[in-house]
């Protein structure tokens, strides 16, 4: 878990009032901030945040990218990261690394996350205890020297560790075909956690059957849910986590608007579930869903299945192609839309005054060995 910094001093200013204010006000104050702390602060806009939010980012990407160009700045003292747990704890990570530190003469740089309820419910699905639980039940029946766990980066900093020490790898959802390849250069077996789409995904298009991937349910008291034999023939055993704004897509969806849309093209994520990914046009990460809209000429129909933030994001930026949300319910990233210009501006206005709150800083062996799996995915091409 992360750690909280400076616990017990009450902020000079609470939250409630703030949410009084208009969207204007808070902007002005919040932006006022930026103007007297300079480029020693960085905020850093997850694709899935509020237009709002996002207009007041120094950077704009998906969590890994955003982490490592913070953690780049030679300027940057204090990251204010708009968006969840798991992000602002690689940030803590990558910006503290040792060499970073060492650049600075020891000065760390603080990473702050504007509500500290903006969590993950994918990464909340796999809790270390539980990892560890299964890890060892697994053992029972394989050699689990000849398992390679992989961990996507959209998990807490101790699934990092874990997989740091146990000699895994970190993915993210561009690289997960490489990660993968890299591991079974090594062993025989994966353990893939916390999301089983994009395990799932990834796997079957490497040629590795479902009938090779159980899920493991840590739930189920006997191995997840499986018998020894579905272990012993497995290649990717993969964890009973999901995202809960990609579960959200289904197969009749797409059915629903290439019916209705003649020539529409369907883009969506990995963490999508197989029925959808199956059939889609594109698959991949949020940087090349970006990416396939951008390079795509105008007149181009497209039903986008990722969070509606940046469906909509999209859309108002590609007037000249026609951009549709892939599901009749609305879906969103409702643990992401916890940061808004209240807390921003709540959490920066403490910053400048002194009384910094909602520090993120990880354990300092969990941040070792973190940085052990996450160097393991830098050396993947």
């Amino acid at each position: 878990m992360p750690l909280l910094l400076d616990p017990a001093p009450a902020p000079l200013h609470e939250l409630k009032p703030y949410k009084s204010l208009s969207n204007e006000e808070l902007s002005a104050r919040i932006e006022a901030v930026r103007r007297e702390m300079g480029p020693k602060l960085m905020i850093l806009g997850h694709h899935y945040q509020q237009d709002e939010v996002i207009a007041h980012s120094d950077l704009r990407g998906d969590s890994y990218q955003l982490s490592q160009m913070a953690a780049a700045s030679k300027d940057c003292r204090v990251i204010v990261f708009c968006g969840v747990h798991f992000m602002a704890e690689t940030a803590d990570i990558l910006a503290n690394r040792p060499e970073k530190l060492a650049e600075r003469g020891g000065e760390r740089v603080r990473v702050i996350l504007p509500d500290m309820a903006a969590g993950c419910s994918m990464a909340d699905m796999a809790a270390i205890d539980q990892v560890e639980a299964a890890w060892a039940d697994l053992g029972e029946v394989i050699d689990t020297s000849d398992v390679t766990p992989v961990t996507y980066i959209n998990s807490a900093a101790s699934l990092k560790a874990f997989c740091g020490r146990h000699g895994g790898i970190v993915c993210t959802s561009s690289n997960a075909r490489a990660v993968l390849q890299w591991s079974f250069a090594r062993t025989k077996r994966v353990f893939f956690f916390p999301d089983q789409h994009l395990g799932r995904n990834t796997a079957l298009k490497m040629g590795i059957t479902n009938d090779q991937m159980p899920v493991f349910d840590p739930y189920e008291t006997e191995l997840g849910g499986n018998s020894e034999a579905a272990i012993a023939q497995s290649k990717v055993i993969l964890w009973k986590g999901h995202c809960s704004v990609h579960q959200m897509f289904r197969a009749e969806h797409v059915a629903l608007f290439r019916q209705k849309y003649p020539g529409i093209k369907i883009l969506v994520h990995p963490e999508c579930p197989q029925e959808v990914n199956d059939i889609a046009d594109v698959s991949g990460s949020t940087s090349k869903i970006i990416k396939t809209v951008e390079e795509s000429p105008p007149g181009t129909k497209w039903a986008i299945g990722t969070e509606l933030h940046l469906v909509n994001r999209l859309k108002q930026e590609h007037p000249e192609q026609e951009i549709h949300f892939l599901s009749p319910v609305v879906c969103m990233c409702a643990t992401m839309y916890r940061i808004d210009l209240a807390h921003l501006c709540w959490s920066l206005e403490n910053l400048a005054a002194g009384r910094p709150v909602n520090t993120i800083e990880v354990d300092p062996d969990i941040t070792r060995w973190s940085l052990v799996a996450l160097e393991r995915m830098l050396e993947v091409k």
